[in-house]
């Protein structure tokens, strides 16, 4: 009995023949063709001789973990390019997400009605329009509107503001803040927010009520720091009671240097002719449309008598500049991508010259040139995958903790992480094609000839 051994791909097969000296089976004389120990055995070796996607998967894996060095340089590299791609473009949505909410909180939101002065019949005499007294209740009723409010500045000759009751002669001359009527609806109008208090109501409108609210600027001017002791300024000797501290706006900063009071009030007191403008917040996008119908709400008989500036949609230039910023850095992570898929294709090669021996010793056992080929394709493969989950991991970290350090809200497609990790993986398999089609077709003699 002499028993041979083959290596075939990643296995062993044995093939036993039994021969005899000195005899010889011939066809026809004991098995018929195809039967018998040889026909066995040549069965066996067609149905062994199959390098399969496991075989495959586990020698590039072990061809990787004997290189654990170059594996994680090689890998870093597509790191690198696929971080970059990933951050870069998370930060430019990012960017480009808070650059619209700031364009969108402080222009796209608020508009103004003022009244227009016209000109009667070409006389050259201009007469001017009037707001009517509840033409904030009017542009509130709109769709679209969701908050508006009146607001004027009360003119007084030689006021005198202060907040005590007894005005020293004596004392140095301070800047005495302004006086500005408005209804409840103004403050929201213009995106205000208290420091403490409370907003004028409508209550304190419907019944003209001596209250008011300072301003931060005129709150320091007149040295009031809290309203928990109900504390009181004086216009013209006449006292208010101080209900709420207005601490910043949006619109009107005028209000911010200003003792405000009831518009009721105002018209009681200092005889208020007429609202000055009209402050109105839309919402998003519907600025146009708002603009089109608040005029005839306020005045349907002569809507020509009002000055409109209503917000317009985010305009094309806006978006272009947006779009610019996100291909530039589009474009700035896909040359750091190439550059590792250089290095997979450099790094692989090295390996295919340093893998000789082996690749030879491979085919005079009987792997095909596909074989060696999908091996070296694969090993590429797993790299540029290691690499890509890596990397896109790593861009969502940066763009989050940019984010949370500028205190913004990170924007970032999840799809975009998903196909990032997957073109780590494309990246390797162009990258190792090239490689892979040169060892495939290195001869089996010549390789281990000239291998180590």
């Amino acid at each position: 009995m002499i028993v041979r051994r083959r290596r075939v791909g990643s296995g062993d097969r044995v093939i036993e023949a039994s021969e005899r000296h000195g005899s010889k089976r011939r066809r026809g004389q004991g098995e018929p063709e195809g039967t018998g120990t040889g026909g066995t055995a040549a069965v066996r070796l067609a149905r062994g001789d199959r390098f399969g996607a496991r075989d495959l998967l586990g020698e590039a894996v072990r061809g990787l973990a004997g290189r654990p060095g170059r594996l994680a340089l090689t890998a870093l590299a597509v790191v690198l390019g696929i971080g970059s791609l990933v951050a870069t473009v998370g930060f430019a949505q990012t960017g480009a997400g808070q650059l619209e909410a700031v364009f969108n909180a402080v222009d796209a939101v608020h508009g103004v009605v003022k009244p227009a002065e016209q000109d009667l019949g070409g006389t050259g005499l201009g007469v001017t329009a009037v707001l009517p007294w509840d033409g904030d209740q009017a542009a509130a009723r709109l769709n679209g509107v969701e908050a508006a409010g009146l607001v004027s500045e009360v003119e007084l000759e030689s006021p005198v503001i202060s907040a005590a009751p007894v005005t020293d002669p004596m004392a140095a001359p301070t800047r005495v803040p302004s006086v500005f009527a408005a209804t409840p609806g103004v403050f929201d109008a213009v995106s205000g927010a208290l420091e403490q208090g409370v907003w004028l109501t409508w209550f304190h409108e419907l019944t003209a009520q001596p209250v008011a609210v300072l301003g931060a600027e005129a709150a320091r001017l007149l040295g009031v720091t809290r309203v928990d002791n109900q504390p009181s300024v004086f216009v013209n000797d006449r006292s208010y009671t101080v209900v709420g501290i207005l601490d910043r706006v949006e619109r009107a900063s005028g209000l911010l240097g200003a003792v405000i009071v009831p518009q009721s009030t105002a018209r009681a007191v200092f005889g208020l002719e007429a609202p000055s403008e009209l402050q109105v917040k839309v919402a998003m996008g519907a600025g146009p449309m708002v603009g089109e119908v608040i005029a005839t709400a306020l005045s349907p008989n002569d809507p020509s008598g009002f000055d409109v500036s209503m917000p317009l949609p985010p305009s094309k230039v806006r978006q272009q500049v947006t779009a610019d910023v996100n291909s530039l850095f589009v474009v700035l992570g896909l040359v750091a991508l190439a550059i590792g898929a250089v290095t997979i294709a450099v790094v692989t090669s090295l390996s295919v010259m340093e893998r000789r021996g082996e690749i030879g010793l491979r085919r005079a056992l009987g792997a095909t040139r596909l074989n060696v080929a999908a091996q070296f394709v694969a090993e590429s493969a797993i790299v540029g995958l290691l690499g890509g989950l890596t990397g896109a991991a790593a861009g969502v970290l940066a763009t989050v903790g940019l984010a949370a350090a500028r205190q913004w809200t990170p924007v970032l497609d999840l799809r975009l992480v998903g196909a990032a990790a997957l073109l780590g993986c494309a990246v390797g398999v162009m990258a190792g094609l090239a490689p892979a089609i040169r060892a495939a077709r290195l001869e089996p003699a010549t390789a281990l000839q000239e291998g180590p």
